[in-house]
């Protein structure tokens, strides 16, 4: 399939159904929450998408936004699909949000739908609903709001021909496809607007690193990184490029399980995954004794000199054969067996980790990106890995660095702009190029390196932006604290180091966090803090003269204590 050749999501999606309906391999979409055995088929999806599109058009003009508020199931792609097939645009939210957060997007995009998948989801957002906002349920739960599935089935196989069976032909590359929302330092959340031409161009750059690794029909994913954030977004439209067969997972804490149940051959995941395999794995190798842990020993070194492509002389090279047979193979097998790599993105993979993954026979593939290039600049690439960089940047998009450092972006991934902000698009996207606000350097192999980070944005473990200024204000909302500084950059939670005058405030302080943690998004939740007295001042280096944080400096004092609180 010719990618720059295709005008929409939509239309990628109905090319690749016409593929697909020819061959034996019509298994498309499974939530593994559901206990069927029953997979949504190409065909099935296809019409479930013309049905629910129909419907929604009754409803919606072009250019109208759609809120869609739903834990990870195939409903999720359907009604994104839809969505966009109608004339609308998408607007995900995150299961995860704050009360203020959903109040805020809700009053900014101004939806004229809003679909829910159930009546947990739509307490969240109920009384942010203008009465003019028409609300769709997934589920069935109310006799007011119309349910997805009565709508699909209203339509019996007869009644399925009566409904329109050609795909908006209108949409172009340039249209707007989804706002999706992502913290910003100024603590509201900013809308960004993405292309059908912005994600497709990604990919485009997707399918070049993957084809290597799966061929027609092979390609299985197992999907549990929120459809509501952007990178996840994005590889949903990768797995309809590959044709694949795709998983939805229970949880977080059934992956594991889950994996061995749908034998993925690719998944992506955030740092935070890769941390706990890392530490599962490591906690189990450190249980080994005698012939096995020399077996592991040898599995990792001589693992991670091939990753190096470092050579092995002759009695290397027959030890490795049998790391590779009694140590990755198991491992392999305990994720399903048909593994060809990880993809890692949404924040950055300790260098550490990764080495280690690549040892032990988990192939995994570093990212680099951004919510406002839909998302991917870079990535590494299978039999070419370098751990310490994030891969040479797409095809689809130019990467430079600025005279100070930043990398700078441009492309048709880049985003069309913030929703309903002019200025801070300005700001961010001059003659073209993105400035993404991170430091780096183009290795002599072409791959690009991040090295720091110009903005001040923590990015945790599961890829979430947050802005530290914003909790940091509201900690100080408290008379007790003086000044604080909330950390978290590559961590599971935030913590913080709290400014008081004395030990005595601590039960204060402690009762005016867990009631501010009430209000806050559970990503920007604090969960512990070290008191501490001395005040960041000009005259100890620790704030600028406009009397802002120097971030550096108190991590260099500080980093230890704070390292304690996890």
């Amino acid at each position: 399939m010719e990618l720059d050749k295709i005008n929409s999501l939509v239309e990628l999606f109905f090319k690749k159904y016409e593929e697909k309906k020819s061959t034996n391999n019509q298994l498309f979409l499974k939530w593994l929450k559901v206990d069927k055995n029953d997979f949504l088929t190409w065909e099935q999806v296809k019409n479930n998408v013309l049905i629910l599109s129909e419907y929604l058009g009754k409803n919606l003009s072009k250019g109208d936004r759609c809120v869609l508020l739903s834990e990870n199931r195939p409903e999720w792609l359907v009604s994104d699909i839809a969505i966009m097939n109608a004339g609308g645009i998408t607007v995900p939210l995150f299961t995860t949000y704050s009360e203020k957060d959903y109040e805020y997007i809700i009053n900014d995009c101004k939806p004229k739908i809003c679909i829910v998948s159930n009546n947990f989801q739509f307490v969240k957002i109920k009384k942010f609903i203008s009465k003019e906002t028409k609300v769709l349920s997934i589920e069935n739960f109310n006799d007011e709001i119309e349910s997805i599935q009565n709508i699909l089935n209203k339509y019996s196989k007869k009644e399925i021909t009566s409904v329109s069976s050609d795909y908006n032909q209108e949409i172009i590359r340039k249209d707007l496809a989804c706002i999706i929302y992502t913290s910003g330092t100024t603590g509201n959340p900013k809308g960004v607007m993405l292309s059908h031409g912005g994600i497709l161009s990604n990919c485009e750059g997707a399918e070049e690193i993957l084809k290597s690794l799966v061929k027609n029909d092979e390609a299985v994913f197992l999907t549990w990184l929120p459809l509501s954030h952007s990178y996840e977004h994005t590889v949903q439209y990768v797995q309809i490029l590959l044709g694949a067969k795709v998983f939805y997972a229970e949880s977080l804490e059934k992956l594991l399980p889950n994996m061995s149940l749908s034998k993925p051959t690719i998944m992506t995941a955030v740092p935070r995954f890769y941390q706990n395999l890392y530490s599962k794995i490591s906690l189990n190798f450190s249980k080994q004794k005698g012939f096995k842990k020399k077996l592991i020993e040898n599995t990792i070194s001589l693992g991670t000199k091939t990753l190096n492509k470092e050579r092995l002389n002759f009695k290397e090279k027959i030890i490795n054969f049998f790391c590779e047979i009694l140590v990755r193979r198991k491992i392999k097998n305990q994720f399903g067996g048909k593994l060809k790599a990880f993809v890692s993105g949404g924040g950055a993979l300790d260098q550490k980790i990764g080495e280690f993954l690549n040892s032990v026979g988990l192939p995994t593939l570093q990212g680099y990106g951004l919510t406002e290039t839909s998302p991917v600049v870079s990535c590494n690439i299978p039999g070419k890995i370098k751990i310490e960089t994030v891969g040479p940047p797409f095809k689809t998009n130019e990467v430079k660095i600025a005279e100070d450092g930043e990398i700078l972006v441009k492309g048709e991934n880049v985003m069309i702009g913030y929703w309903n902000m002019k200025k801070e698009t300005d700001d961010i996207i001059k003659n073209g190029w993105l400035h993404t606000g991170d430091i780096g350097e183009i290795t002599k192999e072409g791959n690009l390196k991040i090295t720091d980070r110009k903005k001040e944005i923590i990015i945790n473990l599961g890829g979430d932006n947050i802005s530290p200024s914003k909790i940091e204000n509201l900690l100080c909302l408290n008379e007790k604290i003086k000044q604080s500084f909330v950390y978290g950059d590559k961590k599971n939670y935030l913590v913080a180091l709290v400014v008081s005058e004395s030990d005595e405030n601590k039960k204060q302080i402690e009762l005016y966090l867990e009631n501010l943690n009430k209000s806050l998004s559970l990503i920007e939740k604090v969960k512990k803090f070290k008191l501490i007295k001395e005040e960041f001042t000009i005259e100890n280096g620790m704030l600028t003269p406009t009397l802002k944080l120097k971030r550096n400096k108190i991590l260099e004092k500080y980093k230890e204590n704070l390292e304690k609180l996890y």
